[in-house]
């Protein structure tokens, strides 16, 4: 396996890891402690009979009303999962580089007593199998681990200061995406969930993925990958969940979409070729910089020309690399860019359509062109039918004011790789304090509230026991 990141052997093992100082063990051995001390393994907390909800989905396991336990547990654990979270974004880590992350969650499961755990999937992935005591469907929940290379600029107490090399180059890396609050929600669903286990009715499969930003150039990883090693067998889900924090919305608040949530992201390289001359001579020149100008533009009349205006696209060039002096016209010229849709059929348009505009400029001027055209995460599609189901959840458990009805975006998510699999629910996790500010995804002020873990965990464990109840065979 070839990488861009420079590597040396963790002091936690055999693993490789990153080129930097850690000072992780410590305080994710006492973290861990407290969290076993907060949940003991397989306790049970019963609570009095309640209503069945609204929906068919019932707020109970068994015939326990479990709104209140889980409250409880929650209330039990967010303190030294808070404190799990603030460990993780200390100590960032790279797609298909999440050593010491994935150590810590095995660790954690393997406290907790969950029946497997599985290390090493797909590179840096970790799998945990929960289950019940109760028999019922299995259904699995995801988080992704990975950081961006990006130097964060945030007021916390906690923020990263790690550095690694990445692409040659020296980057800060830091959770710039809310990865290390997806990560701490799900220990923290994984801590209620193991103390509730004796009534649970079914099994979970928890799956801790790396890569979702994508592996290094040269390398495999992400959903895709742990999809193609059969992570969604052995026990196969009926469903899949997951979450993302969200920089638009404030703590205690979520959104949804149902159908179409976020697109597909293709990722093109163009060479355009043309003939090197003196910049004051160009008429003995075959100007790629003019060809690839052409180019650019035309792109946009696939989306305003090509496509009907109701279906949503995207192509954007974002790199335009050429030449090396004020007064030479180069030889070639390159462009990059990324492709959004939503329907194959646009994709596949988009696509002809782009080396149709490349043929006939590059034609007319004279030239030649090579275009690299690599189809990347495929749209994430909510399931109809188990949103709707699962809608009644997310209003009970946090008001029907603070469940929002999203547009689809234009983002990316390998969510899907799952979700094409078997029928999927992501939802968009507030993660602003309130009267507070958070940058946007990716850039160096990104921030997401402490506050926002114990909502994200209370959520994702009461659709998961919603879902569960739901679908188990009756007694």
């Amino acid at each position: 396996m070839t990488s861009s990141q420079d590597t040396t052997r963790s002091r936690w093992g055999n693993a490789p890891s990153t080129t930097l100082a850690r000072i992780v063990a410590p305080g994710l051995s006492a973290a861990l402690a407290v969290v076993c001390l907060a949940v003991p393994v397989r306790a049970v907390v019963l609570a009095a009979p309640g209503s069945v909800a609204e929906h068919p989905a019932v707020a109970s396991v068994g015939n326990q009303d479990y709104g209140a336990q889980v409250d409880d547990a929650v209330a039990r654990v967010q303190d030294s999962i808070v404190r799990l979270r603030e460990t993780i974004h200390q100590n960032p880590e790279l797609g298909n580089r999440e050593f010491e992350t994935a150590e810590l969650v095995a660790d954690h499961l393997r406290a907790l007593g969950f029946d497997d755990v599985r290390t090493g999937v797909a590179h840096t992935g970790v799998v945990g199998i929960l289950r019940g005591g109760r028999p019922g469907p299995v259904v699995a929940v995801r988080a992704d681990m990975d950081a961006l290379p990006v130097t964060e600029d945030t007021p916390y107490a906690f923020k990263s200061t790690v550095r690694t090399t990445y692409l040659g180059q020296e980057v800060g890396v830091s959770h710039a995406c809310g990865h290390d609050i997806h990560v701490a929600v799900q220990l923290g669903v994984a801590s209620v969930l193991a103390s509730m286990r004796d009534e649970l009715p079914g099994t979970v499969k928890f799956i801790f993925q790396p890569a979702e930003e994508g592996p290094p150039p040269g390398e495999d990883g992400g959903a895709r990958m742990m999809v193609a090693e059969g992570v969604l067998a052995d026990p196969a889900p009926s469903a899949i969940f997951g979450l993302h924090s969200f920089a638009d919305l404030e703590v205690g608040t979520v959104g949804f979409s149902v159908g179409p949530a976020l697109a597909a992201v293709d990722h093109f390289k163009i060479r355009v070729v043309g003939k090197q001359s003196h910049g004051a001579a160009p008429h003995l020149s075959v100007d790629p910089v003019v060809m690839a100008a052409q180019a650019v533009g035309a792109f946009q009349t696939i989306r305003s020309r090509n496509l009907s205006p109701l279906e949503p696209s995207v192509v954007t060039v974002g790199i335009i690399r050429g030449g090396t002096r004020f007064n030479i016209i180069p030889g070639a010229v390159e462009m990059e860019g990324t492709v959004r849709t939503y329907n194959p059929e646009v994709r596949d348009a988009v696509e002809r359509r782009m080396g149709e505009i490349l043929a006939g400029i590059t034609a007319a001027g004279g030239g030649a062109y090579e275009l690299d055209y690599d189809r990347g995460t495929p749209a994430t599609i909510n399931d109809p039918a188990l949103a709707a189901r699962m809608l009644p959840t997310l209003r009970r458990v946090l008001g029907d004011d603070n469940v929002l009805d999203l547009a689809p975006t234009m983002g990316g998510e390998d969510f899907a790789y799952f979700a094409n699999e078997v029928p999927g629910f992501f939802f968009r996790l507030g993660q602003v304090k309130p009267g507070g500010v958070s940058g946007g995804h990716h850039t160096p002020d990104f921030q997401a509230d402490n506050s926002a873990v114990p909502v994200g965990i209370r959520t994702m464990t009461n659709l998961l026991l919603d879902y569960l109840k739901a679908e188990r065979p009756a007694s």
